[in-house]
């Protein structure tokens, strides 16, 4: 799986001008499936995400995860994550899982999130979705799994 996080003071989820779903300190992570991936992968992501070590301590240095400040996850899908743009100007999704297993994941992800006690909030899977964000930092991260 891939996932873009990026540390925020807040951030929402709007569709058709109706506010679907929002945080305030915590992570907004996309998240896309690709084709081999399984439920292992997944799992391993979100133990990964969860213990990350990007929010600061007292003194000013990312010391801290999103555990340690009882922050909040807003997980978005993005199959757009799977681009590959290695030939011509029109990027290839071929790579991304299919559309029902994609979701699969996705679901499968943020249940795992939320059983190692982190609150999450989503997405709608496949949503043409407007997204919001206050990224603190800016702190943006790529990790692929």
């Amino acid at each position: 799986m891939r996932a873009l996080i990026q540390r925020v003071t807040k951030a929402s989820v709007t569709i058709n001008e109706e506010l679907t779903s929002k945080i305030e300190n915590g992570l907004l992570v996309f998240v896309c499936a690709m084709n081999e991936d399984t439920e292992l992968q997944a799992e391993n992501l979100a133990s990964k995400i969860s213990k990350l070590r990007i929010f600061n301590d007292e003194n000013g240095k990312m010391n801290k995860s999103i555990q340690d400040i009882s922050g909040d996850a807003l997980v978005v899908s993005q199959f757009t994550l799977a681009a590959d743009t290695s030939r011509g100007n029109r990027p290839g999704f071929s790579s991304a899982a299919p559309p029902e297993k994609g979701q699969k994941l996705y679901e499968y992800f943020t249940e795992k999130l939320q059983e190692i006690g982190i609150p999450c909030q989503m997405g709608v899977f496949g949503g043409d979705m407007k997204i919001s964000l206050v990224n603190d930092g800016p702190t943006t991260i790529w990790m692929e799994n």
